[in-house]
């Protein structure tokens, strides 16, 4: 069993991390708000330390999974930062959503100093975390997978190496693009089967049998209908996330006209006061007669 760091226990981590303690592991877990990191050590054991460098510390593996490129940033090489304590031999893995751009330069600081890093974004959600059955995307190098993934193993269904750094990250834009172009378009569909006077429910049951089936469809169409938007993955961090692939598109010359429509159609969410909704708030730019 391995000494193991995991850094960020929000929504995410907490679970991530609990799989880990739950499966033998040594876990020395870090947050911000460190009751939470003392709450989960209550309820799994393992260490609750008080700096990323405190958790890192003689582990062999080191997990995050924190906001944005700043965060991963700070608590990989800010003051106290887990990359001034890491071994030489030991891996990083970043479970966060963020840029390409930043995966590249911590591989990069990475490498000089030692050790290995890997970008490993994840997609499942919350119920994905608590059940492990999360899928992660990785960059980096095979080597360093290799040692890795055992422990990344115990909280996922599906876990594979898409390319050199940075590709981890990049598979997660496509994941991103993806879901906003079928949310939109399963909004749309349940507005106007609303609007035409079918029984919404019994058009989605048929319809979800078939071509138009999807992961969002089944998880997200009865919440849909009864207009309730506090489960899943919030508007919040969507638009964080589509701001990434806009940004990566720029550079790429890829054309992603949709997905920029999409986002401000996010932006008309957040303007409703639904920044913390999930993203199938969508519905709600499409009042059907009698529903709001």
């Amino acid at each position: 069993m391995a000494t193991v760091a995991f850094l960020g226990l929000g929504v995410m981590g907490y679970p991530m991390a609990g799989y880990l303690a739950s499966n033998g592991h040594d876990v020395r877990v870090f947050n911000r708000t460190a009751a939470k990191a003392d709450k989960w050590v209550a309820e799994h054991g393992g260490t609750a330390c008080t700096t990323p460098a405190e958790a890192a510390t003689g582990a062999s593996i080191v997990m995050a999974c924190v906001g944005n490129d700043n965060d991963i940033r700070e608590i990989c090489t800010g003051a106290e930062g887990a990359f001034a304590a890491m071994s030489k031999g030991a891996v990083f893995v970043d479970h966060t959503t963020a840029s390409a751009k930043v995966a590249r330069e911590l591989y990069a600081q990475a490498q000089a100093a030692g050790f290995d890093f890997l970008d490993a974004p994840v997609s499942g959600g919350q119920a994905g975390a608590e059940n492990g059955a999360l899928t992660v995307m990785v960059g980096g190098d095979q080597a360093a997978y290799d040692k890795a993934l055992p422990v990344i193993d115990l909280f996922s269904r599906s876990v594979r190496l898409l390319g050199e750094s940075g590709a981890g990250q990049l598979t997660k834009m496509v994941n991103q693009i993806c879901i906003a172009g079928l949310v939109q378009g399963l909004a749309e569909g349940i507005h106007f089967a609303e609007c035409a006077g079918l029984d919404a429910e019994a058009v989605i049951d048929v319809i979800s049998k078939g071509a138009a089936q999807s992961w969002q469809m089944e998880n997200r169409y009865e919440t849909m209908l009864k207009r309730k938007f506090d489960y899943g993955f919030a508007v919040d961090w969507m638009r964080k996330d589509l701001g990434i692939v806009l940004d990566e598109a720029s550079t790429n010359k890829a054309s992603l006209p949709v997905t920029a429509l999409v986002d401000q159609f996010y932006a008309d969410v957040q303007a409703k006061g639904g920044g913390r909704w999930d993203t199938s708030s969508l519905l709600v730019r499409l009042p059907s007669e009698g529903k709001s």
